[in-house]
This record gives structure tokens, C-alpha cells and sequence, in this order.
């Protein structure tokens, strides 16, 4: 999937991904985490989700990647900051306070800045991205964190052939297969939210669920045989 598709969607405002409140799910399942205050929280493909104020509210520094500009400074307007701008390998970096978001293509991100976010969420990266590009998205990112970070991913899981993505399918099977040998991915909840989503109903998808994992960085997890 090419970059102008997202662009262009927040440019026509074609943004119904977008969720106007903090993903209830977030807000269950975080704490279980445990991570210290202040740890480094990296949410990839962020647009201007509310979820990054309230993790920076928790007393965390948030680490934003999104590719585009007119997301990123939505996000500041809404929330009234006035961010300080400063460049960085893939385009320009926007500070304020203990959040900070990087304009430009995740896959530009070093492997010395990824590997200092002790936490990630991730709640519309991995299903925004097509089959291809996924495995390269999960090895340049969850392979540059650091050994013992801990994560939050969520997931959607319904027949692809019903319904074209974006948001897409990603089942538990290739959830694992994706992250493994670095991570280990434990579901911590499976929701049927068919009822809930008018859009996939009307496209005659039979099935639903969201799926919520627990993602853990593993130094020396045994290799396969």
C-alpha cells in the first residue's frame, strides 16, 4: 500500500478510522503492563489518536510516528500545544512536553531511536498494512526495541475475502508467525464486536472479533529445531 493512500485520506478528511474517545481496551488492559513511569511508549502509525494523551497522562513519553503532516498538526491544534520543530532522518520531529511525534515513514526510524522505547502500542498500525508489507514492518520495528519491552497489539480477525482491508485481517496464526523468534504474543482478550460495526455488516461480513495481545520482547527465546 503506497503512501499517498493515507495521505490522501487525510487530506479528503476520509479519516472514520479515526476514534473520537481513548480505546476503552487501552484503558483495561495497559496497566496490567506495568511499566514504570516515564518509559519511552512508541505508537506507530499514530495519525492523532487520543490514546497518546492519555498514555502521556500516565506519566509516559510518547513517541508518535505518522506520515502525514496534516494529521500531525491537527493533533497539536486540538489539543492547544504549541510543539517545537526539529528535523530528523525522515522528515521533521514535533515536541511538546513528554510527547513527540516523527512526520515521515516509520521505516525511516533508526534502529538506535527504536531501541529506546521500553513500551509500544499499537492499535491501527499492523491491521493497516497489507500482507506484503507486514512482515517487514514487524522486523524493523519490534526487532530494533529493547529485549524486555512490553506492548500492547490489537488486532482484527474476520474473512478477509468478504471485506477489503484497510483495516485488515490479521488471524492469531500469522500474529505468531510474525513476531516470533523475538516476541512472544499472548491474547489477552478475544471480543465479538460484529454488532458494533455497522460498516463491516454492510459489506456482509459474517464475523468480528478484536483481539487484544500482550506483546513481550524475548533475548533468548529457544530456536526452532
Amino acid at each position: 500500500m503506497e503512501p499517498e493512500f493515507w495521505l490522501e485520506r487525510w487530506r479528503e478528511g476520509r479519516t472514520n478510522f479515526h476514534q473520537e474517545q481513548v480505546m476503552p481496551l487501552l484503558q483495561k488492559h495497559w496497566p496490567s503492563l506495568g511499566l514504570p513511569e516515564g518509559s519511552r511508549i512508541l505508537v506507530p502509525l499514530c495519525g492523532k489518536s487520543l490514546d497518546m494523551v492519555w498514555l502521556a497522562g500516565q506519566g509516559y513519553e510518547i513517541l508518535g510516528v505518522e506520515l502525514s503532516q496534516y494529521a500531525v498538526e491537527q493533533f497539536f491544534e486540538e489539543h492547544k500545544l504549541a510543539p517545537q520543530l526539529s528535523p530528523w532522518a525522515g522528515g521533521t520531529a514535533y515536541t511538546s512536553g513528554n510527547m513527540q511525534i516523527l512526520c515521515g515513514d516509520i521505516f525511516d526510524m533508526s534502529a538506535d531511536t527504536l531501541s529506546t522505547c521500553l513500551g509500544v502500542y499499537d492499535r491501527a498500525a499492523l491491521i493497516a498494512l497489507p500482507p506484503a508489507m507486514r512482515q517487514r514492518y514487524v522486523q524493523h520495528v519490534y526487532s530494533n526495541l529493547p529485549d524486555n519491552y512490553l506492548g500492547l497489539l490489537i488486532t482484527l480477525d474476520y474473512p478477509q475475502e468478504q471485506m477489503q482491508g484497510p483495516p485488515f485481517s490479521v488471524p492469531d496464526d500469522e500474529v505468531q508467525a510474525l513476531y516470533w523468534p523475538h516476541t512472544t504474543a499472548t491474547i489477552l482478550e478475544s471480543r465479538d464486536i460484529l454488532m458494533e460495526e455497522a460498516k463491516f455488516r454492510d459489506n456482509g461480513v459474517e464475523r468480528l472479533h478484536t483481539m487484544v495481545y500482550r506483546l513481550q520482547g524475548q533475548s533468548s527465546m529457544p530456536q526452532a529445531a
